[in-house]
């Protein structure tokens, strides 16, 4: 899942009335659900932070931020094909598809294909 809106809450727990731990201010932000407690979901980014978002402010859009410098995206799925852009880590892609090892991505202006293994956020 992603983030919603631009401005998110992170709770110390699965209400409210708990108090916000920290705040995101990106919108398509992946996150991993790994529990839930009635509207709200128990969340962890790829800075291993945990806590609790209600469920308005998730999006089931697809979304993944690279995880390490010179990620290649290509053409086609294959490293044979021509390199269409370079991107550094903690860059965030829209996913479009996936196939097997390969995702189709779209950042700012390029879209393209970037090894699957290159990517946080996905299942």
């Amino acid at each position: 899942m992603t983030l919603r809106n631009d401005k998110v809450n992170l709770r110390q727990g699965p209400s409210f009335e708990h108090p916000i731990k920290l705040f995101y201010k990106k919108r398509f932000l992946p996150v991993l659900v790994q529990d839930k407690f009635e509207n709200f979901r128990k969340i962890r980014d790829h800075e291993n932070n945990t806590g609790w978002i209600h469920i308005s402010q998730l999006s089931k859009k697809k979304a993944a931020i690279t995880v390490d410098d010179d990620q290649l995206i290509f053409n086609k799925p294959s490293i044979y094909s021509k390199p269409r852009a370079v991107l550094k880590k903690g860059r965030l892609c829209k996913i479009k598809k996936c196939k097997e090892n390969w995702c189709k991505v779209k950042v700012e202006n390029f879209n393209g294909w970037i090894k699957k293994d290159s990517l946080w956020g996905l299942l």
